[in-house]
């Protein structure tokens, strides 16, 4: 199995110029690489392993796009309703036109509490309404209610983090449940992902890594007033390298959704940049007209990771950090082994 030491080497190349901290977890045809690598906590000098959790950011926005097509699976709503019909919410200055697609796909146009085409600094929310009081998707409301559009409709490609907590919204209506709940039983059991879930930055369980944040002058500090103390619908979620595994094995299979509804979730809906496309949730990667790679990607303070599926080679690469640099560089790496091994 040639990429596996292709891996390995590069893995220890990059962590002698700038070491990684995190896991790392390839697999192909039932052989696997699995590593930790760096400190869960580096306070105590705990080393992370392939069983550490990690908070993956973004990366659980296919979460929240697999529970909405479960819903849609079950007739409980259409991808073309409009957002008007499904929530009680008001939304004061939204397009009347915006549909479960649009948001899905992050074509809404509407305002986003974080908007990274022009924000950089995810801790400048927390300046006037605390971290510690984002508990529940309704809890972002203020962030993005009352604004302006930014444009129409299905004009564009616009990423926005306001668009998955108003289909978390949509979530917790049409089912009844507190959305972490439902995608708990609806996919977490499923999948048998044990060691994964929503978890309070104030009540993490046992294996789960500090997320630190590296400042110039060599010091650092905890992201743990830096992201919301919950997780939702837009990214938060906890899990293992091995979790994120099963996950994929899962919905590849269609134990989350049927054939039709999984094809649905990973078709190219939106164009991104000349090769990059987003499905429900999930990025890819295209290559001589062909999907290279799905792929899911997640950046807070204090986290970074890529989890990737490279569909006709049938190897699947999942790398989280409990920092914010390297993730995304031996991700890149391994896109580049893999295609030489193509």
């Amino acid at each position: 199995m040639k990429v596996f030491p292709a891996i390995e080497n590069t893995i220890r190349e990059h962590n002698e110029s700038q070491p990684f901290s995190g896991a790392v977890l390839v697999q192909k045809e039932g052989n696997t690489f699995a590593q930790g690598y760096g400190y869960a906590n580096r306070s105590e000098r705990i080393q992370n392993s392939s069983y550490t959790r990690f908070g993956i950011a973004s990366g659980c926005k296919i979460f929240t796009s697999i529970a909405i097509c479960q819903l849609v699976q079950e007739g409980v709503l259409s991808f073309d309703s409009y957002l008007k019909d499904c929530l009680d919410i008001s939304f004061p200055n939204f397009d009347a036109g915006i549909t479960i697609h649009h948001l899905l796909t992050h074509t809404s146009g509407i305002p986003d509490y974080f908007d990274e085409e022009f924000m950089h600094d995810f801790e400048q929310l927390w300046e006037d309404l605390p971290m510690y009081s984002i508990q529940s998707p309704k809890d972002f409301l203020p962030l993005f209610q009352n604004n302006p559009m930014k444009f129409s409709p299905g004009e564009r490609f616009s990423y926005n983090n306001a668009g998955f907590i108003v289909l978390g919204l949509v979530v917790e209506q049409k089912t009844g449940l507190e959305f972490t709940e439902y995608v708990e039983k609806n996919i977490f059991q499923r999948c048998r992902m044990r060691d994964s879930g929503y978890f309070r930055m104030d009540q993490l369980p046992e294996r789960t890594a500090v997320g630190y944040i590296d400042n110039e002058d060599n010091t650092w500090k905890s992201n743990i007033y830096s992201v919301p103390i919950k997780g939702g619908p837009d990214g938060g979620a906890f899990t293992t390298v091995h979790d994120l595994g099963r996950f994929w094995e899962a919905l590849l299979n269609h134990q989350l959704l049927s054939p039709e509804y999984t094809k649905i979730l990973l078709t190219p809906h939106a164009q991104v940049y000349d090769q990059t496309y987003y499905g429900y949730g999930v990025w890819m990667l295209m290559q001589s007209d062909t999907i290279f790679k799905y792929y899911v990607v997640g950046s807070d303070p204090g986290v970074l990771m890529e989890s990737s599926v490279y569909p006709e080679n049938n190897i699947h690469a999942h790398i989280i950090g409990n920092m914010n640099h390297g993730a995304s560089t031996i991700a890149r790496k391994i896109d580049e082994i893999i295609h030489k091994e193509a």
